[in-house]
């Protein structure tokens, strides 16, 4: 069966986009048949980073493996029974198409809570989530006591994943693996990224989540967004001298792939 994995947070960004266009990318590169989803439906940022993509493989002839976009249906809401979602039917439709064509089905969620949004997280079997590695982004999983730092009660996004693990052990799916990634830890002073360790690594036994690290900050994951390409891609491009900054990016790829486990995904082929 299709393995579903959404990358999640209701908050801006993260970094969502930029973990989906390479956890996408490297799956490709390794076999998988791919297909992307974007759920932000204004900006579509992942959508067109595989739109690029292709571009940039179609002008220069380049022989690279590429994530397939699917689009959400349209569906005439006459056509839909009583009281049923329009955001879940079309959902439900592109769901059902994945199953026919793909082995990952990577969905990048907006910022913000959605229909569409909700649907993507109860239907994930692994859900990443990157946050910023502060007390701001943290406020996103759970509340603390300013004086203490202590956790005093899981936020409203932590309780909609739960809801969803709920809605999954109900209809006798496979539990749901939830990932939290800490993004952009280099620009963090060293006392404070102990201290928002520390409250993870607390709240990730009380609600459980597994924590892996994210992306450093690195201009060059921005850079290759217009061309559609990852740091796994210049080998075979050329036209781009692989720096040690490079190289070091392109290890924090391969570290996200093992830390995400996913089935029959062995990065050391």
């Amino acid at each position: 069966m299709t393995h579903i994995i959404t990358v999640g947070n209701e908050k801006g960004g993260s970094g969502k986009s930029t973990m989906s266009m390479h956890v996408s990318v490297a799956l490709a590169r390794m076999g998988w048949r791919v297909a992307a989803m974007d759920l932000d439906l204004r900006q579509l940022s992942f959508g067109r980073y595989i739109e690029n993509r292709r571009n940039f493989i179609s002008k220069g002839g380049y022989d690279l493996p590429c994530p397939s976009f699917m689009a959400l249906p349209e569906i005439d809401p006459a056509n839909l029974p009583e009281g049923a979602q329009l955001a879940d039917a079309r959902m439900s439709a592109a769901l059902e198409r994945a199953q026919a064509e793909v082995d990952f089905l990577l969905i990048d969620c907006p910022g913000s809570h959605t229909r569409y949004s909700q649907f993507a997280h109860s239907v994930a079997d692994t859900l990443i989530t990157p946050i910023n590695d502060s007390f701001i982004d943290f406020d996103l999983l759970a509340r603390t006591d300013p004086d203490t730092g202590r956790v005093l009660a899981p936020s409203i996004y932590s309780e909609m994943v739960w809801k969803a693990r709920q809605t999954r052990a109900e209809a006798g799916m496979r539990p749901l693996d939830w990932i939290v990634l800490r993004n952009r830890l280099g620009t963090t002073a060293m006392h404070n990224k102990r201290k928002v360790g520390a409250a993870l690594e607390q709240l990730s036994k009380r609600i459980g989540f597994r924590l892996a690290p994210g992306f450093s900050e690195r201009v060059i994951f921005r850079e290759l967004f217009p061309k559609g390409l990852t740091l796994l891609d210049l080998k075979d491009t050329g036209g781009e001298t692989m720096t040690m900054s490079h190289i070091a990016a392109r290890q924090e790829v391969r570290d996200l792939l093992a830390a995400l486990d996913l089935p029959g995904v062995d990065i050391s082929v």
